[in-house]
């Protein structure tokens, strides 16, 4: 199993970093992708990688919640980094970019700017987009629909989202869906969704830890060995077994991060 998505460069694991990993890999996951948010985090992101090679991978990019009045500053110290020719080699994905208007419009239009200027490292690299969304995916699939044809891919992570908004996602052929805890929430109304319109070859399992725990796990700090929970929900969600679920979504990993071994 994979979780294509945790902060563990967080400072919420500063305290247990090593005993999280462990769990991970006793709770049978294999790999952990770790995506920046800001310019800080590019550094703590390598750091957190170089410490556990071969199991944990860079993504670089600046997340749409801290795009402010600074944000070419940012973006462009970002891209310093990751033209290295070591860290563009290291890093498997442009993450986590994209758009979100929930909480403020406030840097609406830079939002915008930033995404797009991101989507285009994505063509000009060849790297897959982890893409964080909220409130905003109809600005989000007009630029992408720009660079679709150029795109090697990615992720729409942490989908929550209706079968239109689904299918209208999926419409980008090399993409898939990040589906993490909200799966097992009682309200959720993925269950229904994930089996009427997205195939099993077009999700992959993430965390997001140390936030969205799964049930059982609600109110607590969330990390990669949760995985397993997410798995058994959509095992249950598919009709097929765990280790299916399991086999399928490491082969879309395979499918969309080239880069990285499986």
């Amino acid at each position: 199993m994979t979780d294509t998505h945790t902060h563990l460069d967080g400072n919420e694991f500063d305290a247990d970093r090593d005993e999280v990993v462990a769990r991970a890999r006793e709770a049978g996951i294999s790999r952990v992708f770790i995506p920046a948010i800001d310019l800080p985090s590019v550094e703590t992101v390598l750091n957190v990688c170089h410490r556990y090679p071969g199991y944990a991978y860079p993504m670089l990019g600046l997340h749409p919640e801290e795009v402010r009045a600074d944000w070419r500053e940012a973006l462009q110290a970002i891209r310093q980094r990751l033209v290295e020719p070591e860290v563009l080699r290291e890093t498997i994905a442009v993450g986590e970019v994209g758009i979100d208007y929930y909480w403020s419009r406030e840097f609406e239009k830079e939002q915008l700017e930033a995404f797009e200027q991101q989507v285009q490292w994505a063509v000009e690299f060849q790297l897959p987009l982890m893409i964080h969304c909220r409130k905003g995916q109809q600005e989000l699939v007009r630029i992408l629909r720009r660079y679709e044809r150029d795109l090697p891919g990615g992720v729409f992570h942490c989908f929550t989202g209706n079968e239109h908004e689904a299918a209208e996602l999926l419409s980008f052929d090399r993409f898939v869906l990040g589906i993490g805890g909200v799966l097992t929430f009682k309200k959720s109304h993925l269950p229904e969704v994930l089996p009427a319109v997205v195939p099993l070859s077009r999700v992959v399992l993430e965390t997001d830890a140390p936030y969205m725990a799964p049930v059982p796990m609600r109110g607590k700090r969330n990390e990669s060995a949760f995985v397993r929970f997410v798995l058994q929900r959509m095992a249950q969600c598919y009709g097929v077994s765990e280790e299916e679920v399991a086999r399928q979504t490491d082969e879309n990993v395979s499918r969309v991060f080239p880069k990285v071994a499986i």
